[in-house]
């Protein structure tokens, strides 16, 4: 049986992945607005029950977009305090301390990032077809 040895990274590395993650997840958070306007757009055009129940599902799904933002940007942030919390416990050579990589983190963002380029993609599509 192989056994795969840890990542591990220095703090300021783990920092820097939080605030490139929580800056996306920001950005992704306002792109949902824009995009919902643009289903509202939509709906105030179409008033037929298919385009309504397509409309209810995209909706239906940048809510959970949102969800997902949130409890993404909760644990980010619970990572980021305790690293913080180290630091201010551990204070002499932190910066040469090496810390575990946040994989979990890293493959969470991985995912939801994919799922949403996904979501946008499957919603370009369909305004095109409405428009």
């Amino acid at each position: 049986m192989a056994h795969t040895k840890e990542r591990r990274v220095h703090i300021t590395d783990l920092h820097s992945d939080h605030r490139i993650w929580l800056n996306a997840l920001t950005f992704y958070k306002e792109e949902i607005g824009i995009l919902e306007h643009r289903l509202q757009e939509i709906a105030e055009r179409n008033t037929g029950t298919d385009v309504r129940a397509e409309l209810e599902q995209f909706q239906n799904r940048f809510i959970r977009q949102r969800e997902v933002i949130d409890e993404l940007r909760h644990d980010l942030t619970v990572h980021e305090d305790a690293l913080m919390r180290e630091a201010r416990e551990h204070p002499i050579a932190i910066d040469h301390h090496l810390f575990q990589d946040h994989v979990a983190q890293r493959e969470a963002m991985d995912r939801f990032e994919e799922l949403y380029r996904q979501l946008k993609a499957e919603l370009m599509r369909w305004l095109m077809e409405r428009m």
